[in-house]
């Protein structure tokens, strides 16, 4: 007998381990991109709320009220966009980061100007997501909404 997801969609058995392995590794790449400038994060976090969705009510619930994935998939869903604050923080880590590898770590030529496009295209998609103007980081004003 197949169990049912977050939806009431029959899942069966080994899938649902599947998605819950799937959102799980997504979740931790997710985490693993806030501090690394050149892995996404918004990718893998929609992608752990939507096996979590297809797999488990209780996991889906769970990272929805997490402080910062909760509120960062909230907002995200919302249309809300990403704070002011933390895309100048995303942009200066980004900078910094790519900067410093390119100048005391890499000696090639083409692996300089690989990183300079990388920065500059990182750049460009982190400057055209919505800008959330309120700054309130916390998500404290809808943090009972998930969706």
């Amino acid at each position: 007998m197949a169990e049912r997801d977050a939806e009431g969609r029959a899942v069966s058995r080994p899938l649902r381990w599947l998605l819950i392995a799937c959102g799980s590794l997504s979740l931790g790449l997710g985490v693993l991109g806030v501090f690394l400038p050149v892995l996404p994060t918004t990718p893998f976090l929609l992608l752990a709320a939507g096996c979590y969705l297809r797999s488990s009510r209780r996991l889906y619930d769970w990272l929805l009220a997490t402080r910062f994935p909760g509120t960062y998939i909230r907002d995200w869903r919302s249309g809300k966009g990403i704070p002011r604050g933390l895309k100048i923080s995303i942009l200066v880590l980004l900078f910094v980061t790519i900067v410093c590898s390119a100048v005391f770590f890499v000696s090639e030529l083409w692996l300089r100007v690989l990183l300079g496009l990388v920065l500059i295209g990182v750049s460009i998609h982190i400057l055209r997501l919505p800008t959330r103007r309120d700054d309130a980081a916390d998500g404290s004003d809808d943090a009972g909404t998930t969706g």
